[in-house]
């Protein structure tokens, strides 16, 4: 079963991210897992109430790292309510065996099997959780 959660398609997205940073981003994010010490740093572009551009600097399992390559392939054109209903869904479908995120988001259908093993949930929340605040922080506080 182990071998499931390491498929080529995880395997593959992992090795797609890019540490980068935005020069002058409109907010930034930084969460970090206490359980396995996995953390990610989001930074990110608003035009209006929309993403316009997004870096990501990640340390983190294979499964930290597609999730947040999932997000970085497609939350351009996100608005807050998308990356919560996202966040909110991926978290559902690890923890009480809900759904798979639908719409922009919903190759995180790839890490369902990640619900077998608590110790890895946190390190894939960790680009949602980060994204939602970071956009909040703008959108909402800024």
């Amino acid at each position: 079963m182990f071998d499931d959660l390491y498929n080529t398609e995880i395997l593959t997205l992992s090795a797609s991210l890019k540490n980068e940073a935005l020069e002058r981003p409109d907010g930034t994010a930084r969460k970090v897992s206490k359980l396995c010490g996995s953390w990610l740093e989001i930074d990110i572009m608003i035009d209006g109430d929309k993403v316009s551009d997004c870096a990501l600097r990640v340390q983190a399992c294979a499964l930290g790292q597609s999730s947040a390559a999932i997000l970085q392939q497609s939350i351009i054109g996100a608005r807050l309510e998308e990356l919560i209903a996202a966040r909110d869904s991926l978290k559902a479908m690890l923890k009480d065996n809900g759904p798979a995120p639908m719409g922009r988001f919903e190759k995180l259908a790839l890490l369902k099997g990640v619900k077998a093993y608590p110790a890895r949930h946190i390190s894939t929340m960790l680009a949602f959780d980060a994204a939602v605040e970071a956009v909040r922080s703008v959108v909402i506080d800024g």
